[in-house]
């Protein structure tokens, strides 16, 4: 006999629950900071303990560059602050770094180049709205360094709020198989676009084509008379690695083969290792493990994969919200990296069919294409307009993310129009970008210390 049946809860009743959570987290009180006492300088002194030693300098010279550099290095105070604040209580696969640099271009394994999120490293499960507040505190952060009004600077958070109300209305009215397939390629935005957006679009378009794998190769490394490509070194951003590390190649690559799909890891099977570096990225990585692995095929042929350090994410370690059995379980089994590869595969619409992780002795890594046709959008540069039209297609990214949770219909009953929500998210990202410029001028004070 089949067993029991019970009926999943219909989208109405998913929608009522979302709006009976208002009574108990009412959306105004998204706006109020935490009152607890705060310790920003520690925690990133706390992060830095298992980073890469000589890489510190490095790692404080790119964040204090701006109170936008800081931001982006500093997940992991937001984490620690969200997690004293009020917050609706309804829990969905969140991204843990959404602030508008995170967002991008990359190619699809059909090669056409798709916008979504575009770093997990922090990803686990989250309230809906920390990855909306990292968002448009973004906006507000952003939009000061680059000197527009306090007028666009507020169209665009309130925009990015309604963006993601829309968005995440209309997601969860689909069935949850039409929500898995909906994907966001840069050929059909550019149709919902203004002129003047659409041009911001193209220029980062051409740059994102030309960030192919090959033209990296290229650029960073070099054919001896054998025929071996070694990497160029270019201290501190590509250096030579230890002995320790190179024996550890053919084991490491042993475990991210098991972790692909088999017709990656039967791909793999042409090529062999030519080299290895260690790369420096981004602004909060900085001092993290991060590694550039050439291979390469008897004819010259190439591929260019980054192992990077995966920690555990500040949403479990700093926000302090318990992780479901199933991630934790995957934790278990194949480390951080497990974490971010699962994570992105659910966040992202169209992952790097080359994901994969391992793990040794010193830390946990997630392995992915460098440079695929990568690219993003300098928010600084573009016209207020486009900036605007920006903000919104992150927050509808954000919203199509989190449509794959169970509880997405529940955010949307939450959420309800976006105007209420609106008006608590600008005030509190208002308050929350005075609270990290004042936290930047106090690292910067310290380094000077």
């Amino acid at each position: 006999m089949l067993p029991a049946w019970t009926r999943p809860p219909t989208h109405r009743e998913l929608l009522d629950r979302g709006a009976e959570a208002r009574r108990r987290a009412p959306r105004r009180t998204l706006a109020d900071l935490a009152t607890g006492q705060r310790d920003p300088l520690g925690i990133l002194a706390r992060q830095n303990r298992s980073r890469i030693p000589e890489l510190l300098p490095l790692r404080a010279e790119r964040m204090s560059a701006s109170p936008f550099a800081f931001y982006r290095g500093t997940a992991a105070l937001m984490a620690a602050d969200l997690a004293d604040a009020p917050h609706s209580g309804i829990l969905v696969a969140s991204c843990g770094d959404a602030h508008v640099s995170n967002f991008g271009f990359y190619a699809s394994a059909e090669r056409r180049l798709m916008f979504d999120l575009n770093d997990f490293d922090e990803a686990a499960w989250a309230p809906w709205e920390w990855d909306v507040k990292r968002l448009v505190a973004s906006i507000v952060i952003g939009g000061q360094a680059g000197g527009r009004s306090d007028e666009v600077i507020d169209a665009a958070v309130l925009a990015a709020v309604a963006g993601y109300a829309r968005g995440i209305a209309r997601a969860t009215e689909l069935s949850p198989t039409a929500r898995y397939f909906t994907h966001f390629d840069v050929a059909s935005a550019r149709t919902m676009l203004d002129k003047a957006s659409q041009k911001a679009i193209r220029s980062a378009v051409k740059q994102a084509e030309r960030r192919t794998g090959g033209r990296a190769v290229r650029r960073l490394t070099e054919e001896d008379a054998d025929g071996r490509r070694r990497f160029r070194h270019e201290e501190p951003t590509t250096s030579p690695v230890g002995p320790a590390v190179l024996d550890d190649v053919q084991d490491l690559l042993a475990q991210y083969r098991r972790t692909t799909s088999p017709d990656v890891a039967l791909l793999f099977e042409h090529f062999t290792v030519s080299d290895v570096a260690r790369r420096v990225v981004g602004v909060g990585s900085v001092g993290t493990r991060c590694y550039l692995v050439l291979f390469q095929d008897g004819e010259g042929s190439a591929v260019l994969m980054q192992p990077k350090q995966a920690s555990r994410s500040v949403l479990a370690e700093y926000g302090r919200i318990p992780q479901p059995a199933t991630l934790r379980e995957a934790i278990d089994a194949g480390g951080e990296g497990a974490r971010v590869v699962a994570m992105q595969r659910i966040l992202q619409a169209l992952s790097d069919p080359f994901l994969g992780h391992m793990r040794n002795a010193n830390a946990d890594f997630y392995v992915r294409q460098f440079h695929d046709m990568k690219g993003s959008i300098d928010v600084e540069e573009l016209d207020d307009g486009p900036f605007v039209t920006y903000g919104q297609a992150c927050a509808a990214t954000i919203a199509r993310a989190h449509s794959q949770s169970l509880t997405a219909t529940e955010v949307a009953g939450y959420v309800g129009s976006g105007r209420v929500l609106g008006r608590a998210l600008l005030e509190w990202a208002r308050a929350y970008a005075a609270v990290s410029s004042a936290d930047h001028a106090a690292f910067r004070a310290s380094l000077s210390a």
